[in-house]
């Protein structure tokens, strides 16, 4: 009972100072703009959490090896044609496809088919078996091949993914026995291709860098390991002398039908995995466009330019 009337009291002055505090501050707004508020004390911030940085273990690289034993390649000798986008690969695979022994299918851009040992009795079986991921990766890779080759009936087979320039020493290390073939296109007819292909998208300033890396690096792997060099110009205006270099370093008799492509069924022509354009869809070989001055040529692919003999 006492509490009660304790409560009820102490409410009751709550609500006084209120009604005190709410009518002074309407006068001091009234004449002075201002009003009384309390200050409530500041709460104390913990301090933030300390960030323990746990040093990631670093894996090492895993190496990229030579078969251990020839039997670990379906496709024994394997043929790459390297070039940059843009240079006539597509035109080169379907002329080499129109041979009664070649089989150049569309790219197969198998390099980004990757492997990975997720568990650990994965990584033992490996390790038992004297494999790592790359190794897995050639063995996926040659079996592609050998599915493509295979399912044609014919006997060599030619993959020309223009990105393959990237990785060329793996591809030389992963097919001890492989051939090159290098496929080479004016440095400035390569560029002005591929900012046709999307002009919106691919504006000439991009198009001059993006197509450049690959002749770099195409340019780097015709320095370091031997092949037969192809100037596409070349083989737009002499099918059949170029056609019949390639025959010979293959080691294969020339067939004159392999100029008339467009006689032979080289599957859809889609973006992505080779050419798409109308002048592919002609089944005949097109000249290429005019070489240009070297004063129209762009500074940064000059140096180029000349290496190539052009």
């Amino acid at each position: 009972m006492y509490n009660a009337q304790r409560n009820c009291v102490t409410s009751a002055r709550v609500a006084q100072r209120r009604k005190v505090v709410a009518a002074v501050n309407r006068e001091l707004e009234q004449r002075f703009g201002f009003r009384l508020v309390r200050i409530k004390d500041e709460e104390e911030v913990p301090p933030p959490p300390v960030e323990v940085v746990v040093e990631e273990e670093v894996k090492p690289r895993i190496p990229v090896r030579r078969p251990s034993d020839p039997r670990d390649r379906l496709v024994q000798r394997p043929v790459f044609l390297l070039s940059s986008v843009r240079s006539g690969s597509t035109l080169s695979r379907v002329i080499l496809n129109s041979h009664s022994q070649i089989h150049s299918p569309h790219e197969m851009h198998f390099r980004r088919t990757q492997v990975i040992a997720y568990t650990t009795p994965v990584q033992q079986a490996l390790e038992h078996f004297d494999l790592n991921e790359r190794d897995l990766e050639h063995l996926l890779w040659d079996r592609m091949l050998h599915r493509e080759l295979t399912m044609s009936g014919k006997s060599v087979l030619v993959e020309k993914t223009p990105s393959n320039v990237f990785v060329a020493d793996r591809l030389a290390t992963a097919w001890p026995k492989a051939k090159f073939i290098y496929l080479i296109r004016h440095p400035w007819s390569i560029a002005q291709s591929w900012h046709e292909g999307d002009p919106e998208n691919r504006p000439l300033n991009k198009a001059i860098r993006h197509t450049l890396n690959y002749m770099e690096y195409l340019e780097k792997a015709r320095n370091k390991r031997a092949g037969l060099t192809i100037r596409y110009e070349d083989l737009t205006s002499e099918p059949v002398k170029q056609t019949q270099l390639i025959c010979e370093f293959l080691g294969l008799e020339w067939e004159p039908g392999m100029l008339e492509y467009g006689k032979k069924d080289h599957g859809d022509f889609k973006k992505g995995i080779g050419d798409w354009k109308e002048k592919i869809k002609t089944g005949t070989i097109q000249p290429g466009r005019p070489l240009p001055d070297i004063s129209d040529v762009p500074v940064e692919l000059r140096p180029m330019v000349e290496r190539w003999g052009y």
